[in-house]
């Protein structure tokens, strides 16, 4: 496998390509769940949001996850022998540059010369109406072996409108040994003629259904890596390659059971009885789906993803529940997939370092999220099994039935129909989703999807006049800078601001640091230097970043036109930022050295107030373990450590012992902050020494998701706030208090309220040997109960009713010459209302209720015996 992806790579880099990185799983993109496919990071070069980089071509081995969202192959995976929530896209892509002819010629070349299939079992496909492939292709191959297809097939869009024209592809004829249906011919709908890679010729522009040519024409291609190995191996089944082979081992081994390829089963090499091969597919397909859905699981946990009721944490809890119930199947009753993590990082983690860094804490995020699942995965099989028994005929399952296992029982409808798929049962979709509904209606939850930003603007067209703008901020917060361009609040490119008036300007050079890797946007403002009139020229409200272009927001206060020459000043808050930025690295550092080099950072927010960080660890943090953390991090202020910032490149940093976040985009060199112990990769704004940051305070640490925590804290200006606060907090205590020693006010405080809770312990306890009578069968207690408050009054009533089955229960109190009365009645005629409204009057007062359970008042506490045998007797009269 290793050598196939670099092979590739080295071949297109031999050729002019730029080889890049895999994207993260999950894109900077609105529209897209997760990556889905080798072009998307490329997708803004291929519509022109931004202009084409340099040199025009790119190579990239991508990792892909097609498992929800409009790409859903996830119901397909463990029945099907080349479909997979996870797998690696091979492609190369150009920009401009080379079109048809040096596409086919590189995929020839690549496809029988370096992985040296023979020629006599290729066949190529190509649009219907593309001449010119099909002349191209005549150079390499048999005319007879080339089919034309229609757009079904061979025409491919971004969408309705944008890049889009005609395919080619590449089949390998697997032999007919194991392929006899009608359709396995070139050209059909068996598996026989398997596809290894496709050529997109993106030659058009599509608007409004009308397609006109590109100027500058491109390619894109995708080979599946994991098809290929099969191919080259001689599998029918991608789940029986090498590249699967050490999880199916490790399955074995959890299982006891053995898992047999397509081939021992389809020429029966065993000799097994026809019940008993079916027996061995079905476990097939269960090692199939856990090998598949440990990819996803490890990879989107070690990128950060965590398990989450929506979003794309739904949709890794999904996979994993998927996984769970095969396990299930195969007769595991405990977590099991968290013992897969090691074999997986193993196999894959030689190209992917993250996946072995990332190991340990994967492994315990996964465990604890199988406990979960376990937890309720019985009790939601008997409810499934016992729908299943009421089935009759062609009966779907009960959409409200599948919907109590979703909502209930965590089983994701997807799972509920791969249970129902053995039986050749389908759910009652419309059912089902009219509860879904009714659940969102009560709970207002919707569906979230990416969640990201995706700005539309004049990026493009400022990217090719201009080129991306220089960061001064490092080296100063004030500098004379010129305007090169103004933009609407759309984005939109104009001529000039007037006065009042919000929107967009870019600077030459700017001080101005971009929202990016937690902290916010720099403020400040903008005047001409020597201005004769003084004040400012315009207020910045914002900084930000998009497509390389630091870009501020801005209020301008008087006019502003392109070319203006500017005085742009920080605002000061940015010495804030800079003390919980640094602060924020203190901290990583404390996390990691206290809780583990498991921890990982998961998130993170810098402003000048505070600071929020979250990470990855599966359970709440003690209060001894929190004041480690925070008396590490104050440590390290006070050691007055000076920021030593180093460039070097990413190889060197994490020599270094540098840590990187997964995701941000690094260049070949890097800018290293360290402080003291503390070494990160990171491009933000940085107190000199950490003395400057003053002290710190953890305000809270809490629960984001499943394996993900937040700590809370503040440091500078606002912990001497925080500071400030508390001490006055405590000083309005020890005045409520009327003591200096909190603590013995607080003992005493804690005494009395237990005082009290024994009162009210014995007035609960004595309900049972209260002064009643039994009148008929009916428990009669009229009692005055002392130092009780109403609500005191009406919970005995309460309990009076549940652990009596007959019963008829009054009961006052005087409380500050006020005497409340409450009445409860169980199966007995007489009326809790008129009976107390009746001892109210008695005692001056006057009220009422319901007929088993009424309250009244008083003022007359004189009065209360009276009251009390007008109880009984007018109880009495009527029970007797």
């Amino acid at each position: 496998m290793e050598d196939i992806r670099k092979l590739y790579l080295d071949f297109f880099e031999k050729r002019g390509h730029k080889v890049y990185d895999s994207m993260p799983l999950v894109p900077d993109d609105a529209s897209l769940l997760f990556a889905n496919a080798g072009m998307v990071q490329f997708k803004d070069i291929f519509t022109g949001k931004v202009p084409i980089p340099s040199p025009p071509r790119a190579t990239s081995s991508q990792l892909c996850i097609r498992a929800g969202g409009k790409h859903n192959d996830l119901e397909n995976v463990g029945y099907t022998a080349r479909h997979h929530t996870l797998f690696e896209m091979l492609g190369n892509f150009s920009f401009g540059d080379y079109f048809k002819k040096e596409a086919i010629a590189y995929a020839w070349e690549f496809v029988t010369e370096v992985l040296g299939f023979d020629k006599s079992r290729l066949y190529v496909t190509i649009h219907e109406s593309d001449d010119e492939a099909y002349t191209l292709w005549c150079e390499h191959i048999e005319s007879s072996r080339i089919q034309r297809m229609g757009d079904k097939d061979n025409f491919w869009q971004m969408g309705d409108s944008g890049p889009c024209g005609p395919c080619s592809e590449i089949y390998v004829d697997q032999g007919e040994q194991y392929f006899h249906s009608s359709e396995d011919y070139f050209g059909g709908e068996g598996d026989r003629f398997l596809e290894i890679w496709n050529l997109v010729f993106m030659q058009y522009e599509q608007k409004d259904g009308v397609r006109t040519p590109l100027p500058k024409p491109s390619i894109d291609t995708g080979m599946g890596l994991e098809r290929v190995i099969a191919l080259l191996e001689g599998k029918i089944n991608n789940f029986d390659t090498s590249l699967f082979a050490p999880l199916m081992d490790k399955i074995e081994q959890i299982t006891g059971k053995k898992y047999y390829h397509d081939d021992v089963l389809y020429d029966n090499k065993m000799g097994f009885e026809s019940a008993k091969i079916q027996e061995l597919k079905s476990i097939q397909s269960s090692f199939r789906v856990i090998a598949d859905h440990i990819r996803s699981v490890g990879f989107l946990l070690a990128q950060g993803v965590n398990f989450d009721r929506e979003g794309r944490g739904y949709v890794l809890r999904r996979i994993l529940r998927r996984a769970l119930r095969h396990g299930y199947l195969l007769g595991l009753r405990e977590p099991f997939l968290y013992q897969l993590i090691p074999t997986l990082c193993e196999c894959m983690g030689g190209h992917y370092e993250y996946l072995k860094s990332a190991k340990e804490a994967i492994s315990k995020q996964c465990r604890r999220e199988e406990e979960r699942f376990f937890e309720t995965i019985e009790n939601g099989m008997n409810v499934f099994k016992d729908e299943l028994s009421k089935i009759k005929g062609k009966d779907a399952f009960s959409g409200a039935v599948a919907f109590k296992l979703y909502d209930t029982y965590g089983f994701p409808l997807d799972l509920t129909q791969d249970m129902l798929r053995e039986y050749d049962i389908g759910v009652d979709i419309d059912g089902f989703e009219l509860c879904m509904q009714e659940q969102k209606k009560k709970a207002k939850a919707s569906w979230k999807g990416s969640g990201d930003v995706t700005k539309e603007g004049d990026f493009h067209a400022l990217l090719s006049e201009f080129g991306e703008n220089v960061f001064i901020g490092y080296e100063c917060e004030c500098a004379e800078c010129k305007i090169l361009a103004l933009l609407d609040e759309n984005f939109g490119r104009v001529n000039e601001l007037k006065a009042g008036e919000q929107g967009w300007l870019m600077l030459d050079k700017t001080p101005f640091y971009p929202e990016s890797g937690g902290p916010i946007g720099d403020k400040g403002v903008l005047f001409k230097n020597g201005a004769k009139d003084g004040g400012n020229s315009a207020l910045v409200l914002d900084t930000q970043k998009y497509f390389g272009l630091n870009i501020s927001h801005i209020k301008a206060l008087k006019p502003l036109s392109q070319n203006d020459m500017l005085v742009a000043q920080v605002d000061r808050s940015r010495f804030e930022i800079a003390k919980h930025h640094s602060a924020t690295h203190l901290l990583h550092f404390a996390l990691r050295k206290v809780l583990g080099r498991h921890i990982a950072q998961a998130g993170s927010l810098v402003e000048p107030h505070r600071l929020r960080f979250d990470f990855s660890h599966p359970s709440a943090l003690s209060e001894d373990e929190l004041a480690e953390v925070e008396r590490l991090v104050n440590a390290q202020i006070s050691s007055h450590n000076s920021q030593i910032c180093e460039n070097m490149s990413i190889k060197e940093a994490k020599a270094k012992g540098a840590m990187a976040l997964f995701g941000e985009k690094y260049g070949a060199n890097v800018r290293v902050i360290s402080f003291g112990e503390s070494i990160e990769l990171c491009g933000g704004i940085h107190v000199k020494n950490t003395a400057e940051i003053g002290s710190f305070y953890i305000t809270k640490e809490s629960g984001v998701s499943s394996g993900v925590r937040r700590i809370e804290a503040v440091c500078g200006e606002a912990a001497y706030i925080y500071g400030k606060s508390a001490l006055e907090a405590i000083k309005a205590l020890k005045n409520e208090l009327k003591t200096q020693d909190i603590a013995q006010g607080v003992a005493k405080l804690k005494a009395q309220i237990s005082e009290f809770k024994g009162k009210l312990g014995k007035a609960k306890e004595s309900i049972k040997s209260l002064d009643s009578k039994d009148i008929n069968g009916c428990k009669l207690i009229v009692l005055e109960c002392k130092e009780m408050s109403a609500n005191e009054l009406k919970e005995m009533v309460d309990r009076a009713k549940n652990e009596n089955e007959r019963v008829a229960i009054l009961l006052l109190a005087c409380i500050e010459d006020k005497v409340s009365i409450a009445a409860g009645v169980k199966n007995a005629p007489l009326k809790a209302g008129a009976w107390v409204k009746a001892v109210a009057q008695v005692l001056g007062g006057n009220g009422g209720g319901r007929d088993d359970f009424a309250t009244a008042g008083g003022k007359d506490r004189e009065k209360i015996p009276q009251a009390l045998n007008l109880a009984k007797d007018m109880a009495k009269e009527i029970l007797q």
